[in-house]
């Protein structure tokens, strides 16, 4: 049988960006943390979505066509608020089959209903890539 590897021997501090601030705002911090999203937070540190940058595009990109301020819409806009969440003691590999289901590139980690980190593909692949030898 194989060894079990759980999700907290690999996930990472997540990258967060409040609700309230500018789309222009949270992509830069992508840029920044060279990261392909962000957990989304409330004013109370709680998890409420996640924000990719294909997110902070496709609204950039509508705000320009629109003739609006391009990026000044508030995150909680275009977050994706259905957010699939893991627990720290899960298994990697359960972990992995679940993101790749349903072509998730990060998510979120909540013990007790709180955020305590992030999994993504690159942790993942380091885990399997640690297991394999």
């Amino acid at each position: 049988m194989a060894k079990s590897v759980e999700v907290r021997e690999y996930m990472r501090t997540p990258r967060t960006v409040n609700q309230s601030i500018a789309i222009s705002a949270a992509a830069q911090v992508i840029i920044e943390n060279r990261v392909s999203g962000v957990v989304v937070v409330d004013d109370a540190g709680q998890l409420v979505g996640m924000l990719s940058e294909l997110d902070c595009m496709q609204a950039i990109v509508s705000a320009v066509y629109n003739g609006d301020t391009p990026g000044a819409a508030p995150v909680a806009d275009v977050m994706t608020k259905e957010v699939a969440v893991n627990r720290p003691g899960e298994d990697i590999i359960t972990v992995a089959d679940e993101m790749l289901k349903h072509k998730h590139r990060r998510r979120p980690i909540v013990e007790n209903g709180k955020l305590v980190g992030q999994i993504s593909c690159r942790q993942l692949l380091r885990a399997i890539k640690d297991f394999a030898g």
